[in-house]
């Protein structure tokens, strides 16, 4: 199958990649980043998650970054909500698209929300529809898509099924997440291939951990399924607070790098978002998993001690 012409890219950094950081970043500092990556091209931004702050503190600020984001017609600002309440804060933000997420392996389900995914399912449902209500576009998101524990564990039929209903509630899109990075290109092609056949045109989005390093491999493996939509980060920041090992998602700049090689369009910047994701290594004194950023500096210092000189 030949590749994609073109790929749209949703920068998670913001929500995923902060919400893994204890030390508090600063309101404007998110903002600025999401600016930033706003201004390097990303149609699609997920600024924010809607929990509560006693689980996830990074994320006390949501309503303060959404009232601050700049209002841009090329980029759609999307918000995490994993309750009712979490969706009506993210609809009060003024919010276009929200983003649910729930468990499609049982153990997953129970350790991370104490409940099954038959449960979680049916509290899914109920916000899909409190969201069409209320004018809201909805990205319905699967956790552990690829496993849980080992590879593949995460049975297939159960992930296809769900895929099928929530396709048929009218959801604007479909999200299949490795959230423990145990995913490998076969079982990509596997996976991928069974939930199209289910879901018919609804847009189909990948969310992948480069845990194993396999995060690339894994983006190729898609594309030549004909995905047209990822999930990145940049810098390569995030993982997940409640899976133990979970490291950071594929990194955008790393990303539109692979993708400008294969001659995808994906109008993004990579210089742009690499020196946002650098940016953010300096406040927060730590480097993150993303490559193409650090090569970025290093060549920049070297022109600017060529200038100096």
């Amino acid at each position: 199958m030949s590749l994609p012409q073109s790929v749209e890219l949703c920068d998670v950094g913001p929500r995923d990649g902060f919400q893994f950081e204890d030390q508090f970043i600063p309101t404007d500092r998110k903002v600025d980043t999401i600016t930033a990556l706003a201004d390097a091209g990303l149609p699609r931004i997920q600024v924010a998650s809607f929990v509560h702050p006693k689980w996830v503190p990074q994320m006390k600020d949501a309503e303060a970054v959404c009232e601050r984001l700049p209002e841009r017609d090329d980029v759609t600002y999307a918000g995490l909500a994993l309750n009712q309440r979490g969706l009506e804060r993210a609809r009060e933000a003024g919010l276009s698209q929200v983003d649910l997420s729930i468990a499609t392996h049982d153990q997953h389900s129970r350790d991370n929300a104490n409940r099954t995914v038959g449960e979680a399912v049916a509290q899914a449902e109920d916000m899909v529809r409190y969201a069409h209500e209320h004018e809201l576009d909805v990205q319905m998101g699967f956790q552990t898509v690829f496993g849980y524990r080992a590879p593949g564990d995460t049975p297939l039929g159960q992930v296809v099924d769900m895929s099928r209903h929530f396709a048929d509630l009218g959801v604007e899109s479909l999200s299949l997440a490795d959230s423990t990075g145990l995913a490998h290109p076969r079982m990509i092609k596997d996976r991928v291939r069974a939930v199209q056949d289910a879901i018919g045109d609804t847009p189909l989005v990948l969310h992948l951990h480069d845990t194993r390093g396999l995060g690339l491999a894994n983006v190729y493996a898609a594309l030549q399924c004909g995905v047209r939509r990822f999930d990145t980060s940049l810098a390569g920041m995030g993982g997940c607070p409640f899976i133990d090992g979970a490291t950071g998602n594929i990194a955008t700049e790393d990303t539109v790098y692979l993708l400008d090689g294969l001659g995808i369009e994906t109008d993004v910047d990579r210089d742009v978002v690499g020196r946002a994701s650098a940016r953010v290594e300096s406040v927060l004194g730590k480097e993150f998993p993303g490559k193409l950023h650090r090569l970025l500096q290093r060549a920049e210092g070297s022109e600017a001690e060529i200038s100096a000189e």
